[in-house]
Protein backbone atom coordinates (compact mmCIF):
# COMPACT_ATOMS: atom_id res chain seq x y z
CA UNK A 1 0.00 0.00 0.00
CA UNK A 2 2.92 2.71 1.12
CA UNK A 3 4.39 1.79 -2.46
CA UNK A 4 1.28 2.71 -4.64
CA UNK A 5 0.90 5.84 -2.27
CA UNK A 6 4.46 6.78 -3.44
CA UNK A 7 4.23 6.19 -7.05
CA UNK A 8 1.08 8.90 -6.73
CA UNK A 9 2.72 11.46 -5.45
CA UNK A 10 3.40 14.37 -6.85
CA UNK A 11 7.09 15.54 -7.12
CA UNK A 12 7.87 19.16 -6.44
CA UNK A 13 7.81 20.30 -9.49
CA UNK A 14 4.79 18.13 -11.07
CA UNK A 15 2.70 19.49 -8.13
CA UNK A 16 3.75 23.19 -8.85
CA UNK A 17 3.24 22.54 -12.48
CA UNK A 18 -0.57 21.07 -11.24
CA UNK A 19 -1.25 24.61 -8.96
CA UNK A 20 -0.42 27.10 -11.80
CA UNK A 21 -3.57 25.34 -13.69
CA UNK A 22 -6.60 27.42 -13.96
CA UNK A 23 -9.69 25.72 -14.43
CA UNK A 24 -12.62 27.57 -14.93
CA UNK A 25 -16.40 26.85 -14.67
CA UNK A 26 -17.93 25.87 -17.56
CA UNK A 27 -21.79 26.42 -18.42
CA UNK A 28 -23.25 22.97 -19.17
CA UNK A 29 -24.80 23.00 -23.00
CA UNK A 30 -22.72 26.38 -23.44
CA UNK A 31 -18.98 25.43 -23.55
CA UNK A 32 -16.68 22.39 -23.30
CA UNK A 33 -15.79 21.82 -20.15
CA UNK A 34 -11.65 21.06 -19.11
CA UNK A 35 -12.11 17.92 -19.58
CA UNK A 36 -13.30 17.74 -22.82
CA UNK A 37 -10.68 20.17 -24.17
CA UNK A 38 -7.80 18.47 -22.33
CA UNK A 39 -8.71 14.71 -23.30
CA UNK A 40 -10.61 14.98 -26.43
CA UNK A 41 -9.15 18.33 -28.20
CA UNK A 42 -7.58 17.45 -31.66
CA UNK A 43 -9.51 14.41 -32.68
CA UNK A 44 -10.85 15.43 -36.17
CA UNK A 45 -14.26 13.74 -37.14
CA UNK A 46 -14.07 12.34 -40.95
CA UNK A 47 -17.03 10.29 -41.44
CA UNK A 48 -20.65 10.15 -39.65
CA UNK A 49 -22.58 7.30 -40.90
CA UNK A 50 -25.80 5.74 -38.81
CA UNK A 51 -24.00 3.52 -36.29
CA UNK A 52 -20.55 4.26 -38.15
CA UNK A 53 -18.28 6.89 -36.56
CA UNK A 54 -14.51 7.34 -38.47
CA UNK A 55 -11.80 10.00 -36.76
CA UNK A 56 -8.41 10.63 -36.91
CA UNK A 57 -5.81 12.08 -34.58
CA UNK A 58 -2.33 12.83 -33.84
CA UNK A 59 -0.80 11.73 -30.52
CA UNK A 60 -0.12 15.06 -28.66
CA UNK A 61 2.21 15.64 -25.54
CA UNK A 62 -0.40 16.19 -23.01
CA UNK A 63 -1.90 12.96 -23.44
CA UNK A 64 1.70 10.93 -23.54
CA UNK A 65 3.28 8.90 -20.47
CA UNK A 66 6.81 8.76 -19.39
CA UNK A 67 7.75 6.63 -22.60
CA UNK A 68 6.49 9.19 -24.97
CA UNK A 69 3.59 6.37 -25.42
CA UNK A 70 -0.08 7.88 -25.64
CA UNK A 71 -1.51 6.58 -22.52
CA UNK A 72 -3.81 3.98 -21.83
CA UNK A 73 -6.29 6.06 -19.95
CA UNK A 74 -6.33 8.50 -23.06
CA UNK A 75 -7.25 5.08 -24.96
CA UNK A 76 -9.83 4.56 -22.41
CA UNK A 77 -10.72 8.17 -22.94
CA UNK A 78 -11.39 7.62 -26.34
CA UNK A 79 -12.75 4.00 -26.68
CA UNK A 80 -15.22 5.84 -24.61
CA UNK A 81 -16.25 9.10 -26.50
CA UNK A 82 -16.05 7.55 -30.05
CA UNK A 83 -17.61 4.17 -29.12
CA UNK A 84 -20.52 6.42 -27.76
CA UNK A 85 -20.66 8.47 -30.86
CA UNK A 86 -21.33 5.86 -33.16
CA UNK A 87 -24.78 5.15 -31.27
CA UNK A 88 -25.30 8.87 -29.84
CA UNK A 89 -28.88 10.13 -31.47
CA UNK A 90 -29.34 14.00 -31.49
CA UNK A 91 -32.38 14.84 -29.28
CA UNK A 92 -32.22 11.77 -26.89
CA UNK A 93 -29.93 11.95 -23.99
CA UNK A 94 -26.69 10.40 -24.52
CA UNK A 95 -26.10 6.55 -23.03
CA UNK A 96 -24.02 6.04 -20.19
CA UNK A 97 -20.98 3.38 -20.71
CA UNK A 98 -21.42 0.72 -18.51
CA UNK A 99 -18.79 -1.69 -19.60
CA UNK A 100 -15.89 -1.25 -21.61
CA UNK A 101 -13.08 -3.75 -22.44
CA UNK A 102 -10.26 -2.60 -24.37
CA UNK A 103 -7.44 -5.26 -25.71
CA UNK A 104 -3.92 -3.08 -25.73
CA UNK A 105 -2.26 -4.38 -28.68
CA UNK A 106 1.09 -1.71 -30.00
CA UNK A 107 2.08 1.94 -29.09
CA UNK A 108 1.13 4.86 -30.75
CA UNK A 109 3.89 7.44 -29.92
CA UNK A 110 4.80 11.03 -29.49
CA UNK A 111 7.86 11.85 -31.56
CA UNK A 112 11.34 12.11 -30.15
CA UNK A 113 13.29 14.87 -31.23
CA UNK A 114 16.41 14.91 -29.08
CA UNK A 115 17.91 12.47 -26.17
CA UNK A 116 20.44 14.13 -23.88
CA UNK A 117 22.72 11.43 -22.24
CA UNK A 118 24.63 12.18 -19.62
CA UNK A 119 27.75 9.33 -20.09
CA UNK A 120 30.18 10.69 -17.57
CA UNK A 121 29.93 13.80 -15.04
CA UNK A 122 31.45 16.12 -17.43
CA UNK A 123 30.61 15.46 -21.25
CA UNK A 124 26.86 15.65 -22.42
CA UNK A 125 25.94 14.22 -25.75
CA UNK A 126 22.76 14.82 -27.93
CA UNK A 127 21.78 12.02 -29.95
CA UNK A 128 19.21 12.53 -32.70
CA UNK A 129 16.34 9.79 -32.36
CA UNK A 130 13.97 10.01 -35.35
CA UNK A 131 11.94 12.90 -36.58
CA UNK A 132 9.69 15.59 -35.25
CA UNK A 133 6.27 13.63 -35.98
CA UNK A 134 2.97 12.60 -33.83
CA UNK A 135 2.05 9.35 -34.50
CA UNK A 136 -1.17 9.87 -36.69
CA UNK A 137 -3.90 7.70 -35.41
CA UNK A 138 -7.41 6.45 -37.38
CA UNK A 139 -10.27 5.75 -35.04
CA UNK A 140 -12.98 3.65 -36.17
CA UNK A 141 -16.10 2.84 -33.99
CA UNK A 142 -19.00 0.51 -35.37
CA UNK A 143 -22.51 -0.05 -33.78
CA UNK A 144 -22.54 -3.47 -33.49
CA UNK A 145 -26.13 -3.41 -32.38
CA UNK A 146 -29.02 -2.70 -29.53
CA UNK A 147 -31.54 -4.72 -28.07
CA UNK A 148 -33.84 -2.66 -25.60
CA UNK A 149 -31.89 0.39 -23.92
CA UNK A 150 -28.71 -1.50 -24.18
CA UNK A 151 -26.09 -0.58 -27.15
CA UNK A 152 -23.02 -2.58 -28.23
CA UNK A 153 -19.78 -0.76 -30.23
CA UNK A 154 -16.50 -1.74 -31.13
CA UNK A 155 -13.71 1.04 -31.73
CA UNK A 156 -10.44 0.57 -33.12
CA UNK A 157 -7.46 2.67 -33.28
CA UNK A 158 -4.84 2.07 -35.75
CA UNK A 159 -1.46 3.58 -36.81
CA UNK A 160 -2.79 5.49 -39.91
CA UNK A 161 0.60 4.83 -41.62
CA UNK A 162 1.35 1.69 -40.75
CA UNK A 163 -2.05 0.08 -39.98
CA UNK A 164 -0.94 -1.38 -36.30
CA UNK A 165 -3.77 -1.69 -34.26
CA UNK A 166 -2.81 -0.26 -31.41
CA UNK A 167 -6.03 -0.61 -29.19
CA UNK A 168 -9.53 -2.59 -29.64
CA UNK A 169 -12.72 -1.48 -27.36
CA UNK A 170 -15.71 -3.37 -27.15
CA UNK A 171 -18.19 -0.48 -25.00
CA UNK A 172 -21.35 -1.74 -23.57
CA UNK A 173 -23.85 1.58 -22.82
CA UNK A 174 -27.75 1.77 -21.85
CA UNK A 175 -30.07 4.43 -22.17
CA UNK A 176 -33.61 4.49 -21.05
CA UNK A 177 -35.58 6.88 -23.64
CA UNK A 178 -38.68 6.81 -22.47
CA UNK A 179 -37.35 6.90 -18.34
CA UNK A 180 -38.85 10.49 -17.13
CA UNK A 181 -36.32 10.86 -15.01
CA UNK A 182 -34.43 12.10 -17.99
CA UNK A 183 -36.97 14.15 -19.27
CA UNK A 184 -36.43 16.75 -16.18
CA UNK A 185 -39.52 17.81 -14.47
CA UNK A 186 -41.90 15.55 -15.12
CA UNK A 187 -42.43 13.00 -11.62
CA UNK A 188 -40.42 9.31 -11.00
CA UNK A 189 -43.69 6.51 -11.43
CA UNK A 190 -40.72 4.33 -10.19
Amino acid sequence: MEKVKELLQLDKEAEETVSRLTIHPHRVGYERSFYNDFGLRGIRVDKVEPGFVSCTFKVPPRLTDKNGNLATGAIANIVDEVGGSAVFVIGVPMKVSVDISISFLGTAKLGVTNLIMNLSQIEFFTIRLGNNRKDELEITSKALGERGGYAGTLVHIRNKATGELIAEGRHSLYGNESSKLLFGNQSSKL
